[in-house]
């Protein structure tokens, strides 16, 4: 992936969505590799700004993706998408918890 710059006030524009997933014992590497596929669709998606998948290097079973859309309109273009659902129907069996909370910049600097 080409390296972006991005300013405050891209990074401070728009909707977060942050997810907190933990994944079922035996089942990490495979939720690593579903977010891992996640990554090149989504941030072709026009509303997408940026799509971060992380993992906790002290518990291998958690993970961290911080979402960056346009608006409100391009998450749920998102969760519209084919390799979104896909992603959700193969992830969900192997997680205990996925949580997804959104966000809207309330600091203007």
């Amino acid at each position: 992936m080409p390296e972006q710059r991005f300013t405050f006030d891209d990074l401070n524009d728009g909707l977060v969505v942050a997810i907190n997933i933990v994944a079922k014992d035996g089942e990490a590497d495979a939720v690593a590799e579903i977010l891992q596929r996640l990554i090149a669709p989504t941030m072709a998606e026009p509303g997408t700004k940026l799509f971060l998948p992380y993992r906790s290097p002290t518990d291998p079973n958690a993970f961290f993706v911080f979402e960056l859309y346009r608006d409100e309109q391009s998450w749920a273009e998102h969760q519209a998408t084919d390799h979104f659902k896909d992603a959700v129907a193969a992830l969900l069996p192997r997680v205990t918890r996925r949580e997804r909370v959104p966000f809207l910049p309330y600091v203007l600097v």
